[in-house]
């Protein structure tokens, strides 16, 4: 028996909808959903990998570097946002802050810098805790919406500062290809950190007097800067040399985690958060599984419109299987993507890893309701933002390889007969060697057919052996 295809997606949608009208019970729905979600494509429709267990089984293999590192870092920041806090350092900030409003607009400034070579979690996270202490604890939920659009916006044009582009570094894109996104990230950032800054001002304001006889922790600051400094070396390394090993194993996670544990001794990580941040982490992972199992095997068209929709649809669907998706299609602005998928996260509070970790801090994001009216200038933002980048630079994909006969081909040899209704001539163009290994470029001679109908013409294939080409394929 065969159900139709788009059951996964109305399953997957009606998840989201019991996570937007049951938010406080956030966790049992998403891991209903995904129980439901499982158990039809093991009934009905099989996995990409295969039907039943099996290919369940090859489903999980395939994501699961994915979802150690992802639980890894959400457990392992939240560790970190506590020594932060607990060093005493942002009780201390108020000073350095300007007063009013202005103070709000500041913190979000530095929130975006830091996730230029941070991780967005670690941003939003470290972000969330200096509000803590800067506004003692009282902290608008559009303002609470504005650190996670800072952390996302912040690293939307840095190959650092956000998995996604991460995977494009990884996949090929070089890095001055998505820098360009800073532009609509930098608009963004003015457009929602106004009014953000505005709002917490009237909730409540920075408060600059510092309690009598507070002290920094040094060696606390020294393990927040050791687990930071351990994540950033650590995805340089694997995405600059061991880009294979990347996918066979959670590096970074694991990283994070001997540095933790390594500096316990000097100082008692605060293991009593775990058991709640889990919660918020694994109805994080029940999402983004759910969202790898759907059907998606191609995206609309690679155009300015399609990349402003991924957007919108990373809000409430995993942006990375978005953005492979898109690396597998090519044709796209990279860096127009790069803010579409990474800024577009942050319209819900769900759609980020980094709106989940600060969720687990503040509680009281977890309303669909209040972070779309409350935050309502993160999607005036993202409009702005995306066509502020498109009018000024345009929409850049990347250049096709220009077509013509290379310098040299040595030795050729007949591959084979294919008809095609075209002219007399030879051409010239890159053959990919997972189609032909032995050859770099392929020549087609034509002759016979009728030029005025177009009737089919007998064309022969020839290789050069790739050593012999002066370009590759």
């Amino acid at each position: 028996m065969t159900v139709c295809c788009p059951v996964d997606f109305i399953l997957f949608a009606l998840t989201l909808l019991g996570v937007a009208f049951f938010h406080r019970h956030t966790l049992l729905v998403a891991l209903s959903g995904l129980g439901i979600i499982t158990l039809y494509k093991l009934t009905f429709t099989g996995f990409a990998t295969g039907p039943g267990l099996t290919g369940l089984m090859l489903h999980l293999g395939h994501e699961w570097v994915l979802l150690a590192n992802l639980l890894g870092l959400l457990l392992g920041f939240a560790l970190l946002a506590r020594h932060f806090e607990d060093s005493h350092l942002p009780q201390l900030l108020p000073r350095f802050l300007p007063d009013g409003w202005l103070g709000g607009f500041v913190l979000l400034v530095i929130i975006f810098l830091l996730s230029s070579f941070l991780d967005n979690i670690a941003a939003a996270l470290i972000g969330g805790t200096i509000a803590a202490g800067v506004f003692r604890y009282r902290v608008h939920i559009g303002y609470l919406a504005a650190i996670v659009a800072a952390s996302n916006a912040g690293g939307s044009g840095s190959v650092l500062g956000d998995t996604t582009t991460t995977m494009m570094w990884i996949s090929g894109v070089a890095p001055q290809d998505v820098v360009h996104a800073y532009v609509a990230a930098g608009v963004a950032l003015l457009v929602f950190g106004l009014p953000a800054a505005l709002q917490q001002h009237r909730y409540q304001p920075v408060q600059r007097e510092v309690p009598a006889g507070i002290r920094v922790d040094w060696a606390r600051l020294g393990i927040v800067a050791a687990i930071l400094g351990a994540a950033v070396v650590t995805n340089l390394l694997i995405n600059l040399h061991f880009k294979e090993l990347g996918d066979d194993f959670p590096f970074l996670a694991v990283a994070v985690w001997i540095v933790i544990l390594a500096t316990s001794p000097l100082r008692q990580p605060a293991w009593g958060l775990l058991p709640e941040t889990l919660k918020g982490s694994l109805f994080l992972l029940s999402l983004v599984v759910c969202a790898s199992m759907m059907p998606v095997e191609r995206l609309p068209a690679a155009s300015w419109y399609s990349a402003l929709i991924l957007g919108f649809v990373s809000a409430v669907f995993d942006n990375i299987p978005l953005t492979a998706l898109a690396l597998k299609q090519g044709g796209f602005d990279w860096g127009l993507l790069a803010y579409a998928v990474g800024f577009g996260g942050s319209l819900m509070w769900f759609g980020s890893s980094a709106g989940v970790a600060l969720s687990n801090l503040y509680p009281q994001a977890k309303s669909v309701g209040a972070w779309l009216t409350k935050g309502w200038h993160l999607s005036l933002a993202y409009v702005l933002g995306f066509f502020a980048l498109l009018i000024t630079l345009g929409w850049q994909p990347p250049a096709e390889p220009e077509s013509g006969p290379p310098e040299h081909v040595g030795e050729q040899a007949a591959l084979g007969h294919l008809s095609m209704p075209v002219g007399e001539r030879d051409a010239w163009f890159p053959l990919s060697p997972s189609v032909w290994e032995r050859a770099s470029w392929l020549s087609f001679s034509m002759s016979g057919g009728d030029r005025t109908t177009g009737l089919p013409l007998s064309i022969v294939l020839r290789a050069g052996p790739p050593q012999a080409s002066g370009r590759e394929g």
